[in-house]
């Protein structure tokens, strides 16, 4: 029997999923580039995302060569970078985020910080600072048994991607290392909002469903209450990302970013109202 289980009770991640599954409604998951426009601004908009409706918050650690992200995204990692982010950093900011909040915080990462920073230690201040699970884009499935072996043992869960193109041996290694959820890629290539949603969402969601009963969140791609209207009907959660960081990048410098950022999360979580077209 492998040493992976959490040496906690359940997160915040799976207490909120659970929550969901009793009201019988779809969570909605929200993205932000820790530090864009800057740290000290970080806790504001995670606050704003939170008030619109936002159940779970992915706070991305800017890297210098991420491959799963568009360009807005790489643009926000960029103008982070410049202001000092760093992984230690937007731990600070997980801190400080925590005194106010109790919203699940999902830390979205590459794999080089993380091996700078180190397995354990990341384990520990990450749990200390208050999240409650990590997502490394670019680890290897098949290579994850140490990751995940020392972030159990801090009580956080280990969120996996599968992609259109995941074979079914991978997408059972998915979720055999996966808890709290999967994420689920829309589509092949790197984030960023289209104009549609993929037609590779319903055979991805009907794969994974084949080998697991964790909630299954699809992401990339989704930017408009349709989209929310159309994913919601086939998965547990909807996430947006490049939509809150474009109007993030658009009005840094606005006194009212947070009210704009409120809005858009109300206003896309309405989707969830809608017929899907």
């Amino acid at each position: 029997m492998p040493n992976w289980m959490p040496a906690k009770g359940p997160t915040r991640i799976g207490r909120l999923f659970d929550r969901l599954r009793r009201e019988q409604r779809k969570g909605f998951i929200g993205y932000l580039t820790a530090g864009d426009p800057s740290l000290d601004q970080t806790p504001g908009l995670v606050a704003a995302l939170e008030r619109g409706g936002v159940d779970l918050i992915e706070l991305g650690v800017p890297f210098s060569d991420p491959i799963a992200d568009g360009p807005v995204i790489q643009r926000a990692a960029e103008r982070a970078l410049r202001g000092g982010a760093s992984l230690r950093k937007v731990l600070e900011a997980a801190s400080e985020i925590r005194r106010g909040s109790e919203v699940p915080l999902l830390l979205f990462t590459y794999l080089n910080p993380v091996m700078r920073y180190g397995f354990e230690a990341l384990a520990r201040d990450a749990a200390a600072a208050g999240i409650d699970g990590v997502l490394l884009t670019d680890v290897s499935v098949e290579e994850a048994g140490a990751y995940v072996e020392r972030m159990r043992w801090q009580g956080l869960d280990t969120v996996f991607l599968a992609a259109p193109t995941s074979t079914e041996r991978r997408l059972r290694l998915i979720a055999k290392y996966s808890t709290g959820f999967v994420y689920l890629v829309s589509r092949t290539g790197v984030t960023g909002e289209r104009d549609t949603v993929a037609g590779s969402v319903a055979p991805l969601v009907a794969a994974v469903r084949r080998v697991t009963d964790l909630p299954l969140a699809v992401g990339f791609g989704i930017s408009k209450p349709e989209h929310v209207a159309a994913v919601g009907e086939l998965a547990d959660a909807v996430v947006v990302g490049s939509a809150f960081v474009r109007l993030i990048e658009r009005n840094a410098g606005n006194a009212a970013l947070e009210i704009q950022l409120e809005s858009l999360a109300r206003e896309l979580k309405h989707g969830f109202e809608m017929r899907p077209a």
